[in-house]
């Protein structure tokens, strides 16, 4: 989403993508990326809930950065939805 852009156009027009992209529930991947001495990492986590949740981080080669993927259950749109919110709101986060 870009700043120009109405917040609530923006998840709606999202969310008729996700619902024509898959079928729900499903598996989601979230991706993000953020710098490798932040704090961020660990909040990050804490917001998928789920034990059986699949998380990868992999460094930058100058180890600048971190890429933080999380592979997840999702009951819908909606729930992916929730999340972007609540991370959006995390500072130094890139939401890919």
């Amino acid at each position: 989403m870009n700043s120009k852009e109405n917040p609530a156009e923006f998840y709606e027009r999202f969310h008729d993508q996700l619902q024509a992209s898959q079928v729900w529930p499903g598996l989601y991947m979230f991706k993000f990326i953020v710098k490798s001495d932040s704090a961020q990492i660990e909040k990050l986590k804490n917001v998928f809930n789920d034990p059986s949740k699949e998380v990868s981080l992999v460094s930058s080669s100058k180890n600048t950065f971190q890429s933080l993927t999380i592979k997840i259950q999702m009951k819908s749109p909606d729930e992916v939805i929730d999340i972007y919110k609540k991370v959006g709101q995390f500072d130094d986060v890139i939401i890919l």
